[in-house]
């Protein structure tokens, strides 16, 4: 029979290790959570990992303990606890009380004294302990019965111990740890060791001599004059050191083993608490647990190359949900009843017509994970996929835009479904059950609208544009890379020169060698790797020697070569001739669509070589044009419509150059004495403001001091004063709510606005002010692609959507179409949604998206 099972958890490691190893988290209360999160994740994925029948969790119970009798100074360079971590400490001890989990401590001990106090009991008692510590010094209580689970990045990674893989690692048993940290010290426990004496060096003793006795009385024997003379010297600190170091295991600590067993947690205790903390992950898994949970039904083995799959034609006819899921070459349809499969290879034709008949239908109602892959899956066999309701990938981003990517099974189990099975059948029913609770939390926070008339729509949309792919001109491009190769060399002569010496320009080593110690221009700041010269070193000093500025153009042009020509190169299709970008719908936390593979939203506008890129991106087809149609200032557009504030409103009413009117307002000046520089200085202040810019930040940009920039944004806000009202009360509202939203509705939760660090609470608040105006203006552009792409397909145009780069989307389109298009996307944009101001859109046309000319 096999030995029972016990964890010990060291509960103040691992509640530390979470604070540290998390980002600052809070509920919309403003109480941090962090630290609750990570380590109540941990221990029930613990639980569930190791199914044991007894568990501990020990704590320390003060700052001082018997050692620092030994040892004053044990521990004294500890920090303070954090505020933000000791104000989770009782909500953590609450859950364990929820858990019936017991917890240790005792005073003048630490919590791994408990432990190994316990560890021992349970080892005489017949029990198989594990140990799970962030704190190294557990590993010297390891031993056939006993396990060490030691975290090694944060609290999710962590590695098992056992005196095997101990002896393994260090060549030693787990007792002779408690020497070699005699010898060595430790920093964070402030124990001294041997001055002089690593690890590495305290290993080598150790295993040549086995314990600090040892190598005291072999010191003849030992290396190194310096080495022993520190032995000598340090002798009795070595001991004491060990002393220290050595976790006693005959506390005084009354336990009876029976009351640690594993028993029944307060569910809804727990599940209360989590959701006032706000975990609605962990309140799911709780829920799962205490049985409160939807389960996918047909846990029997289902054989989906047998189904009938006629059964598709009654999904169309009685208008019944279906969800469809694709896996490599497969889709997997279903019902929540049946399972249907279809293979885009080898399908016989009367499946694949039904299939059709069926995704071409409307009425139809259909749910989908992932809905642009399928989109695209579909329409290579003519197939146009409509009637989609609900995507839960689109979905789980409209409720949580935070995450870096969304999985399926955890998506369930967030929501309290059970996942039967990662194979490509069941997942299908996933994504059928995942629609009513997603739906329902979507329709919770208004975002149904969000869902079925802009994202869903738009997902096919993006598909169609990754599909036509974007025409390129090879010659073009090798002309630019033989253009960008002679200046290249041009410059690194000049630089040569400029050096009176050869060297590896892209070496920071051999160019931070010719800067500060050939040339002796004043050190801007040092690397772990030697001498910065990063953009803004060398902006500095190209104030005082020709060469940092000769350096930044190289590199300019060596990135517009390498990037840019040689990259997009390389990705041009060979059969269609274009390049083919991915459109990422689910990534940004504003709601902006980025670009990937390659990122054709970041080709270089700022420099004139850097624009003549455009040139190689043209019309696909002969006497086809490019045509480009942007918002003019959109986001500032925004901002007067959600501050409502007058003077603003009005220079767009009066379609008046924002900038300068700005530039009049700020400086006092009238608008035809404005000039260029001072119009620059309005648009750094309008787009700072947009941006929360700080006065630092905005003399960083203008080159000014901060009293200037201060004053700048002062009399800003005394100009425009609802943009300040807007912006506090904007801030304001987040802290209450937790959140940020657009004029869409969409999201952005913010729990560091209630950080006690200033850095990150302050980056919440410009966060805060932000969102809802960047959100807004990519909302209006998402929902201006889905009204243009119904009026091209209504008025049955050629033309094609190909790219939509931030506040610009790009066509093409035969000749005669140039005319209904202009009009056509003029007014879709222009009419995207009902704004308290005009908005305006400038639409160019040429040849290539660099010739586009202004209408």
């Amino acid at each position: 029979m096999a030995a029972k099972r016990m964890i010990l958890i060291d509960g103040n490691s691992l509640i530390y290790r979470a604070f540290f190893a998390l980002r600052p988290l809070a509920n919309s209360s403003g109480q941090s959570t962090q630290a609750v999160y990570g380590f109540t994740n941990m221990l029930l994925k613990l639980i569930d990992d190791e199914s044991p029948d007894y568990i501990a969790v020990a704590m320390d119970v003060g700052k001082t303990t018997f050692r620092n009798s030994e040892y004053e100074a044990y521990k004294a360079t500890r920090q303070e606890t954090p505020e933000d971590l000791r104000s989770q400490m009782p909500i953590i001890r609450q859950f364990l009380e929820y858990m019936n989990i017991t917890v240790l401590e005792k005073e003048d001990y630490e919590a791994d004294d408990i432990i190994g106090t316990v560890s021992l009991l349970g080892e005489q008692a017949g029990l198989h302990s594990l140990i799970v510590t962030g704190d190294r010094d557990a590993l010297q209580l390891a031993s056939d019965d006993t396990h060490i689970l030691l975290t090694r990045k944060g609290i999710s990674d962590m590695e098992r111990f056992t005196t095997g893989t101990i002896e393994e690692k260090f060549g030693i048993n787990p007792k002779q740890l408690i020497d070699v940290k005699g010898l060595m010290g430790d920093v964070s426990d402030n124990i001294p060791g041997v001055p002089g004496i690593g690890e590495k060096t305290a290993l080598k003793l150790i295993r040549e001599y086995d314990s600090i006795d040892g190598v005291l009385s072999h010191l003849d024997y030992i290396g190194g004059k310096k080495l022993q003379e520190n032995l000598q010297d340090y002798a009795a600190q070595a001991l004491l050191s060990k002393k220290l170091a050595t976790i006693i295991r005959d506390v005084p600590v009354d336990v009876d083993l029976e009351a640690l067993k594993i028993r029944e947690p307060d569910y809804d205790a727990i599940a209360a608490l989590f959701q006032k903390l706000e975990f609605r992950n962990l309140t799911a898994r709780i829920q799962r647990r205490s049985g409160n949970h939807q389960s996918i039904p047909k846990e029997e083995s289902i054989d989906v190359e047998t189904a009938d799959f006629s059964t598709i034609i009654n999904w169309r006819e009685s208008k019944k949900a279906a969800a469809i899921y694709g896996y490599e070459d497969s889709l997997y349809l279903s019902d929540g009843v049946q399972i249907l499969k279809w293979q885009m290879k080898e399908s016989n034709e009367a499946e694949t017509r039904l299939l059709k008949e069926w995704a071409e239908d409307e009425e139809a109602p259909k749910y989908t994970w992932e809905m642009k892959r399928i989109f695209k899956h579909l329409a290579e066999r003519k197939i146009i996929l409509k009637g989609i309701v609900f995507d839960a990938e689109i979905a789980a981003y409209l409720l949580d835009p935070g995450k870096n990517r969304y999985l399926l099974p955890e998506l369930a189990r967030e929501f309290g479904l059970d996942v039967l099975s990662r194979e490509s059948p069941r997942l299908v029913e996933t994504v059928y059950y995942l629609a009513a609770p997603m739906l329902e939390k979507l329709r919770e926070y208004d975002q149904i609208p969000l869902l079925q008339e802009m994202e869903i729509p738009l997902a096919g949309i993006l598909a169609g544009m990754e599909m036509a792919g974007i025409a390129i001109d090879e010659a073009q491009l090798i002309q630019m890379g033989q253009d960008l190769d002679l200046k290249i060399d041009s410059l690194a002569q000049e630089i040569y020169l400029q050096a009176g010496e050869e060297f590896n320009i892209n070496s920071p080593k051999q160019l931070g060698e010719i800067l500060f110690e050939k040339l002796k221009l004043p050190v801007g700041r040092k690397t772990k790797t030697g001498y910065s010269t990063d953009v803004e070193v060398l902006t500095n000093l190209s104030r005082k020697h020709p060469i940092p500025s000769l350096i930044l153009e190289y590199r300019q042009l060596a990135k517009l070569k390498g990037t840019y020509v040689d990259g997009m190169l390389t990705l041009i299709d060979p059969k269609t001739q274009r390049i083919h970008t991915t459109f990422n719908q689910t990534v940004t936390t504003t709601g902006r669509i980025s670009s990937t593979e390659p990122n054709l939203q970041n080709i270089p506008i700022r420099s004139e070589t850097g624009r003549e890129i455009r040139k190689a991106f043209t019309a696909g087809t002969k006497g086809w044009k490019i045509l480009a149609a942007d918002y003019s200032q959109i986001e500032l557009r925004v901002l007067a419509h959600l501050c409502g504030d007058e003077t603003l409103r009005e220079s767009f009413f009066k379609d008046e150059d924002i900038h300068t009117r700005t530039a009049s307002e700020v400086f006092g000046v009238p608008l035809n004495q404005v000039t260029p520089e001072l119009r620059g200085k309005a648009k750094a202040v309008n787009f700072g403001i947009i941006y929360g810019i700080s006065d630092y930040g905005l003399s960083v940009n203008l080159k000014i001091t901060r009293e200037e920039a201060k004053s700048y944004i002062e009399n800003y806000f005394a100009q425009y004063p609802k943009v300040q009202e807007y912006m506090d009360r904007t801030i304001k509202e987040a802290r209450e709510n937790g959140y940020v939203a657009t004029i869409f509705k969409r999201r952005r939760y913010l729990p560091d606005l209630h950080s006690r660090n200033y850095t990150i609470r302050s980056f919440a608040e410009r966060t805060a002010m932000n969102t809802p105006i960047q959100g807004s203006a990519a909302d209006i552009i998402k929902m201006a692609m889905v009204h243009v792409q119904k009026r091209m397909e209504k008025e049955k145009l050629k033309a094609r959507m190909l790219l939509q780069v931030h506040d610009e989307l790009i066509f093409e389109a035969p000749p005669e179409e140039l005319d209904q298009l202009s009009r056509l996307v003029t007014e879709e944009m222009e009419n995207a949604f009902p704004m308290a101001v005009p908005l305006k859109v400038d639409v160019g046309i040429g040849p290539n998206w660099y010739d586009v000319k202004k209408a």
